[in-house]
């Protein structure tokens, strides 16, 4: 087929004056014009895109009207409501602690990796050898936290702290196969993650007991796990050697939450015998934002390396021998494993995880252990001032937190005093408050706060009590470990160094700033720079998530106002924001759904339908709101087989509890039945659960809650432009019919207007999840309007439209609508050219990288098959290379097929190709170095080399290295080595 020719250049006639927006945002947003529009129809074979949803999208869901919201702002004024609704938030230094602390991101990392869409626009690094630059910084971090909490084996960040108790909870209870269905927590834990805990206990069937480790009788009463926080929410850090011995002996396994700055001065946990750490790396750079997004950490001991959750970055071999990274172990995901999977989650917080291992790299061990100490110091000085003045401060040693009570000025005076100077303090009790320093406190600062408790003192005096006061801690606490010792640590320590090493593994990651990203099913489309320039705002970067309400009205608006816009979106009565990633949406979504039916008298209502064709962590997620799956047949054309659901739900009648169900449909097509699929369900007493990854088809066309979906999710991070970073952060709020509102979620923090005493309870830290990035999503939908965010969705499928057809004459378009129409997205089948040509979707996919492309989504919903979704964002020149490179690919396999090239030695056997193997002074293959690395005219205008050859993906889990490894690790091991080595 020959390739596309590129599109003609037009000038714009002149027209009469438009008084409206000087600077629209929707034509920046969509990628083709007018002239485009009309080759796109001609091929497609419509007049108009009118037409083409006519065939596509079912009429009777169709929505018929247009979507009722604000007028579309232009960027400029979008930039001046976003700094009206930023002022109206009070900024007020808060000291209220409880895992959020205040920091100072150095500017530089601000500048070239948040505020840089060369590291925000990454895809998830599932293809490894366009990923090297994002691996080596989540290598990074975890290697900076298994050195902090002495164990060997670390995740690449998980969503929260509280989430991350949450699934210590499932690890302890699933290494002991679910024998022992209690678990304990101390008290004196943060008081969001003993309620998080709970939440998830509650569905997996599991007893929580809160109380005194050190006076609860674990033989008495068998637990699975033990969490406990050293130092504590109050400020207390102890010796946990003796309680350790105490839980093991009585068969349980010890989970520690920690802070990482306090464990470069205290015992890492796993040297008192901690078999799990899980903590928040926010103070790491991280600003507060509301409540995130914020990276999590979680480390385990060796026992657990099946049992983890998330995502490991571990160290491999390429095809020339080369170390190179690679997401580790991914046969424990849940798009492989399903309802077998460790844990739903999919979404780590890469960007957020990358930003605090350049923190760490930036500070170094020694800077990190200097501010450790300085925070010790006035904490200490604080101390010894208050107890002079007549307070009583809780005895033992501490890091940065106090509690104070008693004293001259009780908590209710105090907490007015600190507000009018500037400060939030923590409220425990009507006689106590809590006082967290940070990295931005100062002696300065203190005297200010001292003077709100009485304490009339000087800058001068308080620094010299704090230096008075600063000693090491009692010995049984003090760290004597070295940690941070890998060069990475000390090489980086000047601006110049720290800038090259960011911008040299910057360079080593396709993004969005290089090609489309065609992901199907994940929508990476435009993420527009004024969608991001609230996140650097004070009004909405500074504020504490537990900071009081009244300093928060901004937010409060932006709340409202985007709760409101996605309710008339979606068709649904209620919106919850508390979800922060479409995993976790899917888990609060099918909560709901379980409190519903107990709140009726139906906690028999435990069976979930999924059909074969769903998201992974859609049967993932069932099992973890303690749901039974029961897989739904598809058909050939890829439908939901209605039979087979009807036969399952009557079966099931008197057990069902829901249906979960992708719309537009995994396998890229609108099914014409989805009403009726629903009414089955409703039919039988079960409520319906949409995914809603697939809403970039839908948004202005038609309303999940119209046609009979009674909860979905909607990931922000697809639909909505949050980018998604690398793998992280997204966010996956929900939207109920009347009847589920009373079970959203809640939290202890917040009051719960609508959300009934039998609310779930929090499924996240902060009450609004990550409440930071809602600024991006809200101003896309105000910039974009309602005519602008149909006609994304139109566009999006007319280009999908467009693409499978050019693409159709040379491969096989696996599933299609009534009207040989496909949605968002489609599937090419490559299985054919595995019996033609020995080639596999996976060397379709390294090829790619040689065009300069990352693949589509692979391999999955079906095995052999590309999944394409190219957005309305990408223009028809992009769309046509991106078509021609998978052209030309189609001809070096008919090269193959017809013996032209040998099945075992060609430039997709080998491929990717680095500039180190074409640039080598010998070349033995069958075909030109000039084939290999620029097969296509625009790589030679502009080519991204990846940076290592093909990975070992089964060398990296036979070898598990996923701390900074020494360079003599990389060698092949003995036979007999262990399977997991960490260095």
């Amino acid at each position: 087929m020959p390739l596309s020719p590129r599109p003609p250049v037009t000038r714009p006639q002149p027209s009469a004056p438009d008084f409206g927006s000087a600077a629209p945002f929707a034509p920046r947003h969509h990628g083709s014009s007018a002239v485009d529009d009309a080759a796109l129809l001609g091929l497609v074979g419509v007049k108009s895109t009118a037409q083409l949803i006519d065939e596509t999208v079912p009429s009777s869901i169709r929505l018929g009207r247009e979507l009722e919201l604000a007028p579309a702002l232009g960027e400029r004024e979008v930039v001046e409501e976003l700094h009206r609704i930023a002022d109206k938030n009070i900024v007020q230094r808060s000291l209220i602690g409880c895992g959020y602390y205040g920091t100072a991101l150095p500017a530089v990392i601000q500048r070239n990796v948040l505020e840089n869409p060369g590291w925000y626009t990454q895809y998830t690094p599932y293809q490894a050898e366009i990923s090297q630059g994002r691996l080596e910084a989540l290598l990074n971090f975890q290697t900076l936290v298994s050195d902090l909490t002495g164990l060997p084996l670390a995740g690449a960040s998980l969503l929260d702290e509280a989430t991350s108790a949450a699934e210590a909870l499932a690890m302890c209870h699933g290494l002991l196969r679910g024998k022992r269905d209690a678990y304990f927590v101390s008290r004196r834990c943060h008081p969001q993650t003993i309620e998080v805990v709970r939440t998830r206990a509650r569905a997996a069937g599991v007893e929580v007991h809160v109380g005194e480790a050190e006076t609860f009788d674990f033989e008495g009463t068998p637990v699975a796990g033990v969490l406990v926080q050293v130092p504590d929410t109050f400020g207390l850090a102890e010796d946990l050697r003796a309680l350790s011995e105490r839980i093991h002996a009585s068969g349980a396994k010890l989970v520690v939450a920690t802070d990482l700055l306090a464990l470069t001065e205290l015992v890492p946990p796993g040297e008192m015998g901690a078999d799990i750490a899980i903590g928040s790396a926010q103070r790491f750079g991280i600003p507060l934002g509301y409540g995130g997004p914020h990276a999590a950490f979680l480390s385990a001991s060796e026992d657990f390396k099946r049992l983890m959750p998330g995502r490991i970055i571990g160290m491999s071999i390429d095809s020339n021998g080369n170390p190179a990274l690679r997401m580790a172990m991914q046969t424990r995901e849940q798009h492989i494993r399903r309802d077998k999977a460790t844990s739903n989650i999919c979404t780590a917080q890469v960007l957020l995880a990358v930003l605090s291992s350049f923190y760490a790299v930036y500070h170094g061990p020694e800077g990190l252990q200097r501010m450790a100490r300085r925070i010790r110091a006035l904490t200490l000085g604080a101390a010894k001032q208050l107890a002079d003045a007549g307070y009583t401060i809780a005895p033992g040693p501490v890091f940065d937190t106090l509690h104070v009570s008693g004293g001259p000025r009780f908590a209710a005076e105090l907490h007015a005093e600190t507000l009018k100077a500037g400060f939030n303090l923590r409220s425990i009790s009507e006689d106590a408050v809590g006082v967290s320093f940070d990295e931005l406190s100062s002696p300065e600062e203190l005297q200010r706060l001292l003077a709100c408790f009485g304490v009339a003192t000087t800058t001068e005096a308080v620094e010299a009590t704090a230096v008075a006061e600063l000693s090491d801690y009692p010995s049984g606490l003090h760290r004597s470990t070295p940690f941070m010792e890998h060069a990475v640590f000390h090489a980086h320590r000047t601006e110049h160094e720290l800038l090259r090493y960011i911008k040299r593994l910057e360079a080593r990651d396709l993004s969005l700033v290089h090609s489309m990203i065609p992901l199907g099913s994940c929508t990476m489309k435009l993420n527009a720079t004024t969608e991001m320039l609230a996140l650097s705002f004070p009004g909405f970067s500074d504020i504490h998530p537990f900071a009081p309400l009244e300093q928060a009205t901004g937010y409060a608006e932006l709340f409202q106002r985007l709760e409101a816009d996605l309710a008339e979106i979606t068709g649904f009565d209620r919106i919850s924001l508390q979800p922060n990633a479409g995993s976790q949406g899917e888990y609060a979504g099918l909560l709901a759904i379980r409190g519903y039916h107990e709140a009726r008298g139906e906690t028999h209502r435990r069976v979930c339908l999924i059909p074969t064709s769903a998201h992974g962590t859609n049967p993932a997620s069932a099992v973890m709101a303690g749901m039974r799956v029961v897989p739904v047949n598809c058909d050939d054309q890829g439908n939901i087989d209605l039979e087979d659901l009807e036969s399952k739900a009557a079966k099931h009648k008197e057990e069902l509890g829901a249906l979960m169900v992708t719309y537009p449909s995994t396998h890229g097509v609108f099914e014409i039945e989805i009403k009726r699929i629903c009414a089955v369900i409703h039919e039988h007493g079960g409520r319906v659960y949409m995914d809603g990854a697939n809403m970039n088809a839908m948004v202005g066309v038609c309303r999940p809650g119209d046609f009979g979906a009674d909860v979905c999710h909607l990931n922000l991070h697809k639909t909505f432009c949050i980018p998604h970073g690398g793998g992280g952060p997204g966010m996956g709020p929900i939207g109920v019919v009347a009847d589920l509102a009373p079970y959203l979620p809640s939290h202890p923090f917040i009051g719960s207007e609508g959300i009934g005493s039998e609310g779930i309870g929090p499924i996240a830290s902060a009450p609004w999840g990550s409440a930071s990035i809602l600024t991006i999503s809200w101003t896309y939908i105000a910039m974009m309007g309602a005519a602008g965010l149909r006609e994304a969705t139109e566009r999006a499928i007319l280009n999908a439209n467009y693409m499978a057809k050019r693409l159709g004459e040379s491969y096989d378009v696996l599933f299609t609508g009534p009207g040989g129409r496909v949605a968002h997205e489609f599937i090419l089948d490559l299985r054919p050219f595995e019996k033609s040509a020995g080639v596999s979707a996976e060397d379709v996919a390294k090829r790619l990288m040689d065009y300069g492309y990352h693949a589509p989504t692979m391999s999955w919903p079906v095995v052999g098959t590309i999944m394409i979704e190219p957005t309305e964002s990408e223009t028809r020149s992009e769309l046509d290379r991106f078509c021609d490179a998978l052209l030309m690919i189609r001809e070096e396999i008919r090269a193959i097929e017809e013996g032209r090239l040998p099945k075992d030695d060609n430039p997709l056997s080998h491929a990717p190709h680095t500039a180190a193997v074409v640039t080598a002074e010998d070349w033995t293959r069958p075909y030109p170095r000039e084939q290999a690395a620029f097969p296509a005219p625009w790589t030679r205008a502009a080519k991204f080399w990846p940076h290592v050859g093909r990975i070992d993906n089964g060398y990296g889990d036979r070898n598990l290295v996923c701390t900074c490894p020494p360079m003599e690790s990389y060698a092949e091991p003995a036979a007999d080595e262990p399977e997991l080595t960490t260095a």
